[in-house]
């Protein structure tokens, strides 16, 4: 009998290793990512999905430039969710984002 995985814990931290080089940007670069939700949940009532497009293909470059492959992946899915007015999608990537962003902690290495 297969099963399917459970879910993760919501309480379950995300930790991140990050070069220690990055120390002084990351504080802006998730202040900027917080912002983005109430840009993305504004943009998404207004359905201005060129915004949503647009945030979505930062956060693509973005995340994978500074170690957060989690925000890249949600960057991207709001990009082609943007791309084909998929509300629901969006929606559901801007849950991620914001609990991907509480969970989160952080390592930085040198």
């Amino acid at each position: 009998m297969n099963s399917a995985p459970l879910p993760p814990n919501p309480s379950d931290k995300i930790r991140i290793r990050i070069d220690a080089a990055l120390e002084a940007l990351i504080p802006k670069f998730l202040a900027n990512r917080q912002r983005d939700i109430d840009t993305l949940r504004r943009a998404l009532g207004e359905g201005d999905f060129a915004l949503v497009q647009t945030l979505g293909h930062r956060m693509k470059g973005d995340g994978g430039g500074y170690g957060f492959d989690g925000i890249s992946e949600i960057g991207s899915v709001l990009e082609s969710a943007a791309a084909r007015r998929d509300r629901n999608s969006i929606d559901r990537q801007i849950g991620k984002l914001a609990d991907y962003l509480a969970r989160l902690e952080i390592a930085f290495e040198e």
